[in-house]
């Protein structure tokens, strides 16, 4: 943990309370297993409340010309289990935790929930030791990166709705997903297909039901995009078959030609 603590003043340029911080290292599968230690769930409900304030805040004075619709789907792609897993990999927070023996036996020290949830109370640690602006220091040094790659996605901040949005448009429907799951609970992947109308236009696999669906809407998504970006023929409607294109050659070749304006 002495690694962590001078990581994190590295960072802030303030010490952290010792306390605090294994406090949010603590996972409630070792609290439990100790008799019933103080666990991290308090100062996560408080670090998702502190992290949500500096990004909401950062989006919102970075991008003065965006709607409020277009500012949430940041902000759900910067605070979301997956986006905070991976900054607590950067950190190498998950040789810190303090776990249970089934959570540890089953891999929890990568587990993106565990991951997700103990960066929020460290945010909260920060917090609560030096104050809102070096928790905004660290949540900066955290996200930032992550801020500015997303305000390039366009659609990709949530394939769903961008599909949705896009088969309404096309007057095609709602999309639906059918979603399976194998393995165990503790090491489960799911696969999910992306159905618009009859057809079957993604599918895509994840570690949860909702990045498998994300990944489904978003072949789905750049497979109509890509339908409706063939070029036709000048003059030629891509959805009538060559039959009848030779059917009104047929009928046109039997017609007098009005030459009254020759």
């Amino acid at each position: 943990m002495d690694r962590l603590a001078a990581q994190l003043f590295e960072v802030v340029g303030q010490t952290i309370d010792e306390p605090l911080l294994l406090r949010a290292l603590t996972h409630r599968s070792f609290a439990y297993e100790n008799g019933g230690l103080p666990n991290n769930e308090r100062l996560e409900f408080l670090g998702d409340s502190v992290l949500g304030l500096v990004v909401t805040d950062s989006l919102f004075g970075a991008h003065p010309d965006l709607a409020e619709g277009h500012l949430a789907k940041l902000r759900a792609a910067v605070v979301n289990m997956r986006a905070l897993a991976e900054v607590a990999r950067t950190l190498g927070l998950g040789e810190y935790i303090l776990l249970g023996r089934g959570e540890e036996s089953t891999g929890g020290r990568d587990k993106a929930s565990i991951l997700a949830d103990t960066t929020e109370a460290v945010i909260a640690a920060v917090y609560l030791s030096a104050g809102l602006p070096a928790a905004t220091t660290f949540v900066h040094h955290l996200l930032d990166p992550l801020m500015e790659s997303s305000a390039s996605l366009g659609a990709g901040l949530d394939w769903k709705t961008s599909l949705q949005e896009l088969t309404s448009s096309g007057s095609l429907g709602v999309p639906e997903y059918l979603v399976t799951e194998e393995g165990p609970d503790h090491q489960k992947s799911f696969h999910a297909e992306s159905r618009v109308g009859s057809e079957v236009m993604g599918s895509g696999s994840g570690s949860s039901k909702k990045e498998a669906e994300q990944m489904a809407a978003e072949v789905a998504w750049t497979e109509l995009n890509r339908r409706a970006n063939v070029p036709c023929s000048a003059g030629v409607d891509p959805t009538r078959s060559d039959a009848d294109d030779s059917d009104h050659v047929a009928q046109d070749a039997h017609e007098p030609v009005d030459r009254r304006d020759a």
